[in-house]
């Protein structure tokens, strides 16, 4: 990694104008008491975290998980050789989520040459490595944020198992539409939909989406190249809202999943996150 000092880019006129389409998008934390913000990343270890990967399990032999310094600041980097993910340790209902992350160069595996990946799920429940294989048995039951070059902040519904063995799919209600391919797609000024399992698209994700790395779609508003994204996850009772560069992006309610544990991925691609942390809202 180079670690040459980089600039913030922030989202753009372009990016500006799309978020006015996003003005139905309710954020009810806005008018709503706030507790003490919590650092899950303390700038010096992963304390609230644990790690799970694939073949290893609780072992890290290859150190795809350590605090680094990535731009004079200190970071956990994430160099995504294997799939998994850094778990909290505890479990979070209710509260405001932000994360900056900034990719970096690495690419690994059936994915050396495609978009660089990776996500934040939320309500994380069952055992660890509880999905199924669409999922590569490597996280856990879920809802995703995604992280990947063009979709950022799109919904994934993390299906998995329960202690028991038993099959779940989680629900989530989404106003959204159809873009031309026929994909589900964000759009506040849709009829909502019940959705079990499957994705919905962020509202600007590019129709033309390809899985190749270094994809940037004519309307992202992830920062672009090594740049630092901020993406904050609003869990507020049963809905979820995905904000990328402070723009809604993705908004949806009637979760099947309410609380549970944070996971941050490996999948493939290497990336840093120089800020984490939560903020409960009060009921």
């Amino acid at each position: 990694m180079n670690n040459t000092t980089r600039r913030w880019v922030g989202a753009g006129l372009a990016a500006a104008a799309m978020a006015a389409l996003t003005f139905a998008a309710p954020v009810a934390q806005a008018a709503r008491g706030r507790g003490k913000t919590i650092q899950l990343f303390n700038g010096r270890d992963m304390t609230n975290f644990y790690t799970w990967l694939v073949g290893t399990k609780y072992e890290d032999p290859d150190r795809v998980f350590r605090v680094d310094t990535i731009d004079g600041e200190p970071a956990i980097r994430v160099t995504g050789k294997h799939y998994g993910a850094f778990i909290t340790k505890q479990e979070f209902e209710n509260y405001h989520l932000v994360a900056e992350y900034s990719w970096g160069h690495a690419t690994w595996g059936g994915r050396k040459k495609a978009t660089k990946d990776s996500g934040i799920l939320v309500h994380c429940q069952g055992p660890d490595g509880n999905t199924s294989r669409d999922f590569n048995g490597a996280w856990m039951l879920s809802q995703e944020c995604q992280i990947i070059e063009g979709g950022v902040g799109d919904f994934i519904l993390v299906g998995g198992y329960d202690k028991d063995g038993n099959q779940i799919t989680p629900k989530l209600t989404v106003t959204a539409s159809k873009d031309r391919d026929g994909e589900n797609i964000y759009d506040p000024k849709a009829p909502p939909r019940e959705f079990q399992g499957g994705r919905i698209n962020w509202f600007g994700r590019d129709p033309d989406w390809q899985d190749v790395i270094g994809f940037r779609g004519k309307n992202d508003v992830e920062s672009p190249g090594n740049g630092w994204t901020r993406v904050e996850v609003i869990c507020d009772g049963d809905s979820i809202t995905n904000i990328v560069n402070g723009v809604v992006v993705n908004h949806g309610t009637k979760s099947s999943l309410t609380k549970g544990k944070i996971i941050f991925q490996s999948e493939g691609a290497e990336l840093y996150f120089r800020k984490i942390e939560l903020t409960p809202l009060k009921k």
